[in-house]
């Protein structure tokens, strides 16, 4: 039962968040994401907030599998910990990480905004070839690995209580974070008010973290983002 309402809370959160990222692109609301000029502290929280709604968006559904083995795997429990509560706390760690690279992000976007748009060329032609050789890394390898084999990772870190879910919520939060930044940095030099990037990229940290075949897609991506962010620079796309 906790395993199916854990899915339940999870997908009209999705929906709710996916909502609002429509309501805002349809209203022009994240284009302030993609032109700030004078920063203000009410300013980074709009942007920080919206940021972190987007984050749920596109984060969420791959995270499923993940929180849903969780919630199952609490049924053994006998911890004084509430089980719904368990979940919730590691949900909350999962979302607030990503929420808080909205921090940095408004502050690239400061600097971004006193770039000349001719020159913001060359930041996306480096961000897609930065992500295409962090697609192919080691590294983006290690952080898939954990992404997609749910099961292996809690039974190599399980823990019980509020440290258990602490400590399982904010190390499943780093290895999808480790696995995911350089997409996201991609996103935010084509812009975040493209609600098209914003569903491609989703549908893609899907496939790459469930699908039958995500690292091989994972490498792909790569190298096609290499070769046109190289392409973008000498001027053939």
């Amino acid at each position: 039962m906790t395993t199916i309402l854990t899915y339940g809370v999870l997908l009209a959160v999705t929906a709710a968040a996916w909502a609002h990222v429509v309501w805002m692109a349809m209203t022009d609301e994240m284009a302030g994401m993609d032109m700030v000029i004078t920063p203000t502290f009410v300013d980074a929280l709009a942007f920080v907030a919206a940021w972190a709604v987007m984050m749920a968006a596109m984060m969420l559904p791959s995270a499923l599998p993940m929180i849903g083995l969780y919630a199952a795997m609490q049924r053994t429990e006998t911890h004084a910990v509430p089980r719904a509560a368990s979940v919730v706390l590691f949900t909350l760690i999962y979302l607030g990480l990503w929420a808080a690279t909205g921090v940095p992000m408004y502050v690239a976007s400061v600097a971004l905004s006193a770039i000349a748009s001719g020159a913001r060329a060359y930041g996306v032609a480096a961000a897609l070839v930065v992500a295409g050789v962090f697609q192919l890394s080691p590294l983006k390898q290690v952080c898939l690995r954990h992404c997609r084999s749910p099961l292996g990772f809690f039974l190599g870190r399980w823990g019980a209580g509020w440290r258990g879910s602490l400590a399982l919520g904010w190390s499943h939060a780093t290895y999808c974070l480790g696995c995911c930044w350089a997409l996201m940095g991609v996103l935010f030099v084509v812009g975040v008010m493209n609600l098209v990037w914003v569903a491609a990229l989703t549908v893609f940290v899907l496939i790459e973290k469930i699908g039958p075949a995500g690292t091989v897609v994972a490498r792909l991506a790569g190298a096609v983002m290499v070769v046109f962010g190289v392409f973008f620079v000498v001027g053939v796309v």
